[in-house]
């Protein structure tokens, strides 16, 4: 956030751009696009403990994170156990850096709005020129705030009109210490009041964004369509429904990829991708950090497998073809095969694809009461991975419509295994009096596993996993359902202090 530690991070803070003054940074258009790359160089690669790089927040630790809050990925050694088993604490490593590299996204994001503006004023850019580079940053800032809201807030639903504590939204550029003064001591903004000025930042990044780039930057750079999809994701968490559905239906100029690899085979040039963080050979969270390191078999680490809970699963059909295409088996179990490159490094984070805006619409439609369209919608992406035709669903398929939104439900476990979407899922659902998991749910331990643990329906009773989870549940009301905010963010402001989440 904007709290500092030593001399050297205040500097680092205060100065937007590295080595250049933040009058330079925005003083010829050249510049100022250095300085907007800058931002996006934050969300993918901000600094760890020891100034360590680890792909926080969206290289790669959102997803990592994402996925060890749920259950369907497994954690295999100790460096997600204190995520897996939901033992943070206010000076715990993973949390307190997604807190601290979020806020620094939203600062310079904050430095870029207010330096365009004026750039705009002093005749360096056009106007026009200035609004795309501030719905790039609004784009961005609103990312990072609802990444942050997913993890430290309880869900919309929690209260009455979301009154509930949100996180600080913040809007002001901390770049000078006289700026630093007054915004240290801002406080939490409702959970309604979050959602608004989300809202607020997609509409204007949607108004002001091309509609398209050349090349990659059509996926690695903000375009109206990241900030449609954007909004269709935070309308589904508010649970409105028919926000949902107006957004997707402005969503034009993608496609689903005709098979279920296809993102992760070409992570650039490939029709489903809207928007995704970029890793390059030269720029990556490293051995320690990364999605091919994390997530893949020899010569990856293999630090997170799927757990047999999901593997298991008979829902989750044998013949599907994600369970070849997108799984790879080593000796001590089955992990994902979505990201490859471990040599370079170079996998993009997925962060938002066409999959996604969907399956999100499949279920607005079905709470809707308009089963047709969410069927045709949730067969669109399970048809390219279940080809055999009396395996596909039909109207008949269903009982009742909360029997097709579970159907939807489940298929987002499968389609987004190993893309961190699990927890924000269980978090949004957390309320929903059909589909709630009670909290977080209890998880298989990797130490009580054996390759056999891993089987087509093994341990599978009536659609219950009935395998050995020895980490225990967390329920809902359970203060671990949230990560607790910093230590060293309460030292620096006295409002949050008196606003921790309860328990911690």
């Amino acid at each position: 956030m904007i709290s500092v530690t030593s001399c050297d991070k205040e500097v680092t803070e205060l100065e937007p751009f590295d080595r250049i003054t933040e009058s330079l940074a925005f003083s010829n258009p050249a510049r100022v696009e250095l300085s907007m790359v800058g931002v996006y160089d934050a969300a993918q690669s901000g600094f760890y403990a020891g100034g360590a790089v680890r792909g926080y927040p969206f290289g790669a630790a959102n997803v990592e994170q994402g996925d060890m809050r749920g259950e369907d990925m497994l954690n295999v050694a100790a460096f997600f156990a204190i995520t897996y088993e939901a033992n943070y604490n206010t000076a715990s490593a993973n949390n307190v850096f997604m807190w601290h590299t979020l806020y620094s996204v939203v600062n310079k994001a904050n430095i870029i709005i207010e330096g365009v503006q004026k750039a705009a004023a002093d005749g360096v850019l056009t106007a026009a020129q200035a609004s795309a580079y501030e719905g790039e940053a609004r784009f961005l800032r609103a990312l990072a705030h609802h990444e942050l809201l997913v993890h430290f807030s309880r869900p919309f639903g929690h209260t009455a009109g979301a009154s509930h504590p949100g996180v600080p939204y913040r809007t002001v550029a901390v770049n000078t210490a006289e700026r630093l003064e007054s915004e240290v001591a801002k406080g939490r903004n409702t959970v309604a009041e979050c959602y608004t000025l989300l809202l607020e930042d997609l509409n204007f990044a949607e108004t002001n964004l091309p509609a398209t780039r050349s090349g990659v930057l059509k996926v690695t750079r903000a375009t109206k369509g990241a900030a449609i999809a954007l909004k269709n994701r935070i309308l589904l968490h508010k649970g409105d429904w028919a926000g949902v559905i107006t957004e997707a239906n402005k969503l034009t100029g993608y496609s689903l990829t005709a098979t279920p690899d296809g993102v992760f085979a070409n992570n650039g040039t490939n029709t489903e991708s809207i928007f995704s963080i970029e890793n390059a050979s030269t720029d990556n969270p490293g051995v320690n950090g990364s999605l091919p390191n994390m997530y893949g078999v020899a010569p990856g680490r293999a630090l997170i497998a799927i757990s047999p809970i999901m593997y298991n699963n008979p829902a989750w059909l044998q013949s599907d073809l994600r369970r070849s295409s997108l799984v790879s088996e080593a000796g001590n179990g089955f992990f994902s095969n979505k990201y490859r490159r471990v040599a370079t490094q170079e996998d993009y984070n997925p962060t938002i694809r066409l999959a996604e805006v969907v399956l999100n619409t499949a279920e607005a439609q079905a709470r809707s009461g308009n089963t047709s369209a969410a069927l045709d919608l949730l067969n669109s992406v399970r048809n390219r991975a279940v080809t055999t035709p009396a395996d596909q669903f039909t109207a008949a398929s269903f009982a009742s419509t909360k029997e097709l939104i579970a159907a939807i439900l489940f298929e987002r476990r499968i389609e987004f295994l190993g893309e961190g979407r699990r927890w924000p899922d269980i978090h949004r659902l957390a309320l929903d009096s059909d589909f709630n998991t009670g909290g977080i749910p209890a998880k298989v331990a990797f130490g009580n596993t054996t390759k056999a643990s891993w089987g087509f329906g093994l341990n599978y009773e009536n659609g219950e996993y009935k395998g050995s989870r020895t980490i225990v549940a967390r329920a809902y009301d359970d203060f671990r359902f949230l990560w607790p905010i910093p230590l060293d963010e309460l030292n620096t402001n006295p409002t949050l202090k008196a606003q921790q989440n309860p328990g911690y």
